[in-house]
């Protein structure tokens, strides 16, 4: 992707506006890879923000386990990793439309905004500010402690208590690179992002040399559909609901917008999936059923049994891997909690920056205290639980938004239009997948619901309510300038003159706010 800047005319106020040049392979790259680059320039602000996380990227050294758990086959654990990848590219069209009719950045909370007002584009943001980003980092900094601390206790798991610390390191540490540079935190995502590669790469090369010995027989029919266990339509919708999380970021195009979105996806969305089929593949020529769901790292336990001396490989390229990917996370969350600060739909701290570093700081802190939370409150596969099917009840009301546009607007001009029997089949699917997820798991989805309606009274009391009492307004960090101000749109404030994005924080001298 290139990315730069735009300028205002000579002699004018200087305006700072995102430049989006996206060609076939750029896109397909923001898809498998999520590039995204943005370049921002001011007095105080002259640093280069770039994100690089992946699709591909920690999900599929843990979701294969909890699929395989609920499945109780070989074979339709594969087949639900297949018709993951297709579920993502019915869902992946369906943005696609609503990407280029609605040109906004922002994404699925630009979307639910325009169409269904402000409510529910608050209850968006404030799911995923206290619920998707922090459950994802949690999940995440588990992982990593998992794979670092496995050939440490190559015969047990791993302590409770050691697994924690570890995460909670780890998480810290992040925190403080992403507070103190942008720089840093960008290199590390580079050069982290290596780490899954190499990693997926190597399983699959040895998945293939395995199956050329005709080491496959647990793949075989017989075989993988031999099931240990009877799964219910519940298992299997738990079952999606471990590879959804996988899957996750398919929509991160649309934080972008471009005309070649249906052919990236047409490339993207299947190469992803082969992918991870055939990782899992490759799992099967060297473990059976039991020893993958015995293992506490599937990767690790892969490389003991086939790498010999270079097993040190594995747990290695995973660490790298997971460490990159909290790195990304911590990056993408606090930028959102800074937007929905300047969008007015979160207290005006959370939209503060340091002037000398030039990072969200106090939005930095948020993310990192919901993520230590959650991380002390449940399992990793209970956690993914929980967040995939917040993020499929998120996606799921930005697609019943197409069909409501179509209704409300449907001469509005849209350069992509896909047949409405997509959105509906998605829509389908995702009726069935969350009732008999909250039917399967009730406490961990239910609490998840209640945690969205906690933002309703929220949202009436801090954003709908504009002419508070000054205690209320100094209580929430806001001026009454600020509470006039809440409507004002991302882009707008994107585009605005320098010196009027800029302005003296309410707080301490060091600190600066994008109003």
């Amino acid at each position: 992707m290139a990315g730069g800047e735009q300028r205002g005319a000579p002699g004018g106020p200087e305006r700072v506006a995102l430049k989006k040049e996206i060609g076939l392979l750029s896109a397909c790259a923001i898809i498998i890879a999520r590039k995204h680059r943005e370049y921002a320039s001011s007095a105080l602000l002259k640093k280069k923000a770039i994100h690089n996380g992946n699709i591909i990227g920690s999900g599929i050294f843990i979701s294969p386990k909890g699929v395989l758990e609920h499945t109780g086959s070989v074979g339709l654990a594969l087949i639900i990793w297949v018709l993951g990848g297709g579920v993502a590219a019915l869902g992946s069209l369906c943005y696609a439309e609503l990407g280029v009719t609605i040109p906004k950045s922002g994404g699925d909370y630009s979307y639910v905004t325009e169409i269904f007002g402000g409510l529910a584009g608050f209850l968006l943001l404030w799911s995923a500010v206290l619920i998707m980003y922090p459950t994802s980092l949690a999940v995440i900094s588990l992982t990593f402690s998992n794979y670092v601390l496995q050939p440490v206790f190559p015969n047990c798991i791993p302590p409770y208590n050691a697994s924690r610390i570890l995460s909670m390191v780890c998480l810290l540490l992040l925190t403080w690179v992403n507070s103190s540079s942008v720089r840093w935190a960008t290199r590390i995502q580079d050069i982290f992002t290596a780490g899954k590669l190499l990693a997926l790469a190597l399983i699959i090369t040895v998945g293939f040399i395995q199956i050329f010995k005709g080491n496959y027989e647990e793949l075989t029919p017989s075989k993988a559909f031999n099931f240990w266990m009877t799964p219910s339509v519940g298992h299997l919708a738990l079952a999606f609901l471990q590879g959804s999380f996988a899957f996750s970021g398919w929509n991160f195009l649309n934080y972008v917008t471009e005309e070649n979105l249906p052919r990236a996806i047409f490339i993207s969305i299947p190469l992803v999936t082969f992918v991870y089929t055939f990782t899992n593949i490759a799992y099967f020529t060297a473990m059976s059923p039991q020893e993958l769901l015995s293992s506490n790292a599937v990767a690790v336990t892969f490389g003991e049994k086939l790498l010999g001396y270079f097993s040190w490989v594995m747990p290695v390229s995973v660490a790298l891997s997971t460490f990159g990917g909290i790195n990304g996370y911590l990056f993408t969350s606090s930028r959102l909690c800074f937007s929905g600060a300047r969008e007015g739909h979160l207290p005006s701290l959370l939209a503060m920056i340091h002037v000398k570093y030039c990072t969200p700081i106090p939005a930095l802190l948020v993310c990192c205290l919901a993520t230590l939370i959650i991380m002390l409150v449940g399992d990793t596969y209970t956690l993914i639980n929980y967040v995939s099917f917040i993020n499929y009840l998120c996606y799921g009301v930005t697609i019943i938004g197409l069909i409501v546009l179509r209704w409300k607007k449907p001469k509005i001009f849209r350069p992509i239009k896909v047949n409405l029997l997509i959105p509906i089949t998605y829509l389908a699917f995702w009726a069935f997948l969350l009732v008999f997820s909250l039917y399967s798991e009730p406490v961990v989805c239910g609490v998840g619901l209640i945690i969205i309606l906690t933002g309703v009274p929220v949202f009436f009391l801090g954003v709908y309510w504009r002419n508070k009492p000054k205690c209320v307004n100094r209580l929430i960090g806001e001026s009454d300038k600020e509470n006039r101000a809440m409507d004002i749109s991302t882009s707008a404030a994107t585009s605005a003159p320098i010196h009027t994005i800029l302005q003296p924080s309410p707080y301490k001298t060091n600190w600066h706010r994008l109003n």
